[in-house]
């Protein structure tokens, strides 16, 4: 069990940021978009609609991290100028402060990573009528997420494979493993992870889906200290059993910074790649120049010479079908840089005082009330 005084920190830290004043943005490139249907996790919801979208078109959906917002993700992380580029559609599933004021996706809370119920079900339902308004190639739909939207990102395909046919988990963590706030914190920090066994099962549980599963692409630095490391390989060994393969790698290659990480098929179809960037912190790979540079960096958008939004669409087959020329560059001034650069999920530990380092000797009736009103505070607990 953690120490008290490190549970009291975080929820400090967390406390603090929840108080920071909210970033205001101007126009971008997203416009609202409104789930006529059943909306039982209350999301809201911002697309992306390509000028000349391309015959057959894809669905990419994105998820955003705590604190920050459909706009200021898509700003950091270049996916409109992408989608504009070769004509597939974005949508942006986001988080109401009246569901949790940091704008957390509730990855942690059960009630809302499962089949038919909570936050998963509107996601889902907010695919298929997009799909339906769209005539979206119902081949040709992805997801990808950032941290806490990473999480996510992992329970819809955990929840719904069979509307998915690949997903990028960014310093994420894999489906189920925590089930409420305390068991977050250790899960983010790599302590106490499920076993392989017990990873596999609660996949397999997740839906009744029999195949074929999604191909997936995990993202992780190796000097994260907000989403330990260790998440990114909880999330291999939970994917390996349904495509059948085994823990041995079919390849491994390094190139600068990066460590590639391949377990294929006996089709020879690479089903699962881990990518692990040396000396990157929390936050989303992106290159500032090059073809693959698209974005804009800033804290939680790392400039490290590698271009994850494009590299992601081009594993999907999403880059080869061009429909018009690339801007020069991308607007500026449109999007609070505060939407995207504060930092996701649940913060690191922050110190509050000699007094939490050294340990607490509030009464013990008072611990509670104290862990309460901080959960509260930060928004993770009514």
């Amino acid at each position: 069990m953690r120490p008290l005084s490190d549970t009291l920190a975080r929820l400090a830290a967390m406390k603090a940021r929840a108080a920071a004043p909210p970033s205001r943005s101007g126009p971008s490139r997203l416009v609202p978009f409104r789930l006529s249907g059943s909306d039982p996790g209350h999301l809201d919801a911002k697309v992306f609609i390509p000028s000349r979208p391309a015959r057959d078109a894809a669905l990419v959906v994105v998820l955003h991290g705590c604190t920050q917002t459909a706009d200021g993700y898509d700003h950091g992380s270049g996916w409109s100028t992408l989608a504009e580029e070769q004509g597939f559609f974005l949508l942006f599933p986001e988080q109401q402060r009246a569901n949790n004021p940091n704008l957390c996706f509730n990855w942690f809370l059960p009630e809302h990573t499962q089949r038919g119920r909570g936050e998963a079900a509107s996601i889902r339902g907010m695919i298929e009528a997009m799909s339906r308004a769209h005539a979206i190639d119902p081949r040709s739909v992805f997801i990808t997420g950032l941290s806490a939207g990473g999480a996510m990102a992992a329970t819809m395909l955990a929840t719904y494979p069979e509307v998915f046919a690949g997903g990028a988990i960014i310093a994420g963590l894999a489906h189920g493993v925590a089930q409420s706030v305390p068991e977050a914190f250790d899960r983010m920090r790599g302590h106490a992870l499920p076993s392989q066994s017990l990873l596999q099962g609660g996949l397999r549980s997740a839906s009744s889906h029999g195949g074929p599963w999604p191909t997936i692409s995990i993202w992780q630095g190796t000097a994260d200290n907000t989403v330990h490391a260790s998440n990114a390989d909880a999330i291999v060994d939970q994917w390996l059993e349904v495509h059948a393969l085994e823990r041995s790698l079919s390849a491994r290659r390094t190139l600068g910074s990066r460590t590639t990480s391949e377990w294929s098929g006996r089709d020879g179809e690479v089903k699962i790649t881990q990518h692990r960037i040396d000396g990157m912190g929390h936050g989303a790979p992106l290159a500032s120049t090059g073809p693959a540079a698209y974005g804009n960096p800033g804290p939680y958008m790392l400039d490290v010479g590698i271009g994850s939004t494009h590299e992601i669409a081009e594993d999907w087959g999403l880059t080869g079908n061009v429909v018009r020329a690339r801007p020069a560059e991308q607007p500026t001034g449109t999007v609070s840089g505060d939407e995207y650069v504060r930092s996701d999920a649940m913060p690191e530990p922050a110190h509050v005082g000699e007094r939490a380092s050294a340990g607490v000797d509030a009464a013990p009736g008072k611990v509670g009330e104290i862990i309460e009103a901080a959960l509260r505070s930060a928004g993770l607990m009514k």
